[in-house]
């Protein structure tokens, strides 16, 4: 895997995506680097086909189950642009160009990126189905593990193909489910208001969706003990940082942490 391999303007779409995952991308070594943005790209690529606010929900299952099955074999971008043919111009950059994104993923971490791009696919396709109608506990862990659960299993597979580094499959899942559920606490009102969609069990008060954070990124405090390697401990250790912060700002009743934190943050943790 070399440099030119890897599209020049990949780092540029990852940055106007997400700046969370934009940071600590860039803390990790040349090839995990080139595999977690890929991976990243890909994923939020089908991201942006569950999210999108005008396309109904029988038509996002269609999609979904089909990118889902076309990610179970050598890519064909010609099928894919097929599949997207009916949403083409409704879709941004970074789901039109996710061929791209497969095509600068490193040769040995391809499969581990597509199996689980493609779980994830059918995961949200199965939940817009069903508007995401999120009734028990048992959902929600269903829900959070194909959306965020899965990266971190995900994740875990890179880290060990790539640098030997072997960590826990339930504590990875924590980890994600940990980022998703300060999420759902932070875009509550928002979802319901603009999606007509809530992420909280029946008789759930909020308080008992803090707990539930809670619960889970002390897993992703404990998933963080395995790790070894300085470059993958800082990636790891900025989204998680910022999650305890968020949580703790929302429990003082504020909507979010200030950009001034996030920087003070990201600092702390380069600094360690």
């Amino acid at each position: 895997m070399t440099e030119k391999n890897f599209p020049k303007d990949a780092m540029r779409v990852l940055k106007e995506t997400s700046r969370t995952f934009y940071i600590p991308i860039t803390f990790l070594d040349k090839e995990i680097k080139y595999t977690v943005a890929s991976a990243y790209l890909v994923m939020r690529a089908i991201d942006e086909i569950e999210d999108h606010e005008t396309i109904d929900n029988d038509l996002k299952y269609s999609l979904l189950m089909q990118v889902s099955e076309l990610l179970k074999q050598p890519f064909d971008e010609a099928k894919y642009f097929q599949i997207l043919e009916p949403v083409h111009n409704d879709m941004p950059e970074v789901t039109r160009r996710l061929g791209d994104w497969l095509q600068a993923c490193p040769e040995k971490t391809l499969n581990v990126v597509m199996e689980s791009s493609s779980e994830m696919a059918f995961g949200m396709a199965k939940w817009a189905k069903a508007n995401w109608n999120i009734h028990t506990r048992e959902d929600l862990d269903d829900y959070t593990y194909y959306v965020a659960g899965l990266v971190g299993v995900m994740l875990s597979d890179i880290w060990y193909i790539c640098a030997d580094v072997k960590t826990d499959r339930d504590l990875a899942i924590g980890y994600g489910r940990g980022l998703q559920a300060v999420n759902i606490l932070r875009n509550e009102d928002e979802d319901l208001k603009e999606r007509g969609v809530s992420f909280v069990p029946d008789d759930w008060t909020r308080d008992d969706l803090f707990e539930y954070a809670e619960e889970n990124l002390a897993k992703a405090d404990e998933y963080m003990k395995d790790i070894n390697k300085k470059t993958i401990l800082l990636f790891c250790r900025l989204p998680l940082a910022l999650a305890h912060k968020s949580l703790k700002a929302m429990k003082n009743g504020r909507e979010k942490i200030s950009r001034k934190e996030v920087e003070e943050t990201v600092e702390e943790i380069q600094k360690d």
